[in-house]
């Protein structure tokens, strides 16, 4: 297990506004950006209330953990999210839960 790599995805989940970008990435259908071609980073930034530095950072981090992809179009950025990030962050989640007792899972 890449305990770097899993410690920068958890990393980037340890923010709310984070985790509010991906839910929106999760839930947001096409036509519901202002563009009507994906979500871009103005789009988040509404969704998040924040600046636009501000959201830019957020999703830099997200990118960079592998969580979310991006891609330039123009002056804007349109982000999605990644499969096989998120993966990284299930995988280590589930190798714990293994590791549990039965009797432990039991009672959860």
């Amino acid at each position: 297990m890449n305990f770097d790599g899993t410690a920068v995805v958890f990393k980037a989940l340890g923010d709310v506004h984070r985790l509010k970008a991906l839910h929106f990435l999760a839930t947001a259908d096409a036509g519901c950006c202002s563009t009507g071609q994906g979500v871009c980073t103005c789009d988040v930034q509404e969704r998040l209330g924040l600046s636009q530095p501000t959201t830019s950072h957020h999703m830099k981090i997200l990118v960079e953990a592998g969580l979310v992809t991006s891609e330039k179009r123009g002056k804007w950025t349109y982000y999605t999210l990644s499969a096989q990030g998120l993966h990284l962050a299930r995988t280590p989640i589930s190798a714990l839960l293994t590791a549990v007792p039965q009797t432990q899972e039991e009672a959860v």
